[in-house]
């Protein structure tokens, strides 16, 4: 009876030990982000505009020797870049323009959608497009900005590891209000 007995408890605990599903791997953690205060200098060094930029960014002037009003601007805290290139208008503003769209919609073979934000400040001779491009891009934040005669800047913040749009999104949500802001603050000389 004691073998009987312990052999049904044994063949119970076999059959519903073993279940049909499958076992799900525990999901990838990320990191808790500190961000920093928000805090603004002015950059009024060289070329034809100035801005504000955040007190915990790294401006690096010299980007390029060919193109002396090209600037980066760092994000060590979040190894991001936003890279500036400027240009003098000389009746090639179309050109500009087109340029500026093609680099952008180069994302579309990755991008969930490309959503386009109006700029328009008046007072300060401000007029361009915010490229807001979703999903695992190399550049989620990209810009242009214009006075139309003169002036013409163009802007891509680009994230210095594999993008994947998940788990960089609160330090990209972060970044774009200093993207808005340097736009915001902007001034043509």
């Amino acid at each position: 009876m004691k073998i009987y007995l312990s052999s049904l408890i044994i063949l119970l605990i076999v059959l519903f030990s073993c279940s049909e599903e499958n076992p799900i791997p525990k999901p990838k953690g990320y990191f808790r982000i500190k961000l920093p205060e928000k805090n603004y200098i002015k950059f009024d060094r060289i070329c034809s505009y100035n801005f504000e930029t955040p007190i915990y960014s790294r401006i690096d002037t010299t980007p390029s020797n060919k193109e002396p009003c090209w600037i980066n601007i760092h994000y060590p805290l979040f190894d991001a870049t936003l890279h500036l290139s400027y240009k003098t208008i000389n009746h090639n503003l179309q050109a500009y323009l087109e340029d500026a769209r093609t680099l952008t919609y180069k994302h579309t073979a990755k991008a969930n959608d490309i959503e386009e934000i109006l700029i328009k400040n008046p007072n300060q001779k401000v007029y361009g497009l915010i490229y807001e491009v979703k999903g695992n891009v190399a550049s989620s934040v990209q810009f242009f900005v214009t006075d139309s005669t003169k002036h013409f800047l163009r802007g891509a913040l680009y994230f210095n590891n594999v993008p994947n749009y998940d788990s960089i999104q609160p330090v990209l949500d972060f970044l774009h209000k200093d993207v808005e802001h340097f736009i915001q603050t902007i001034e043509w000389k």
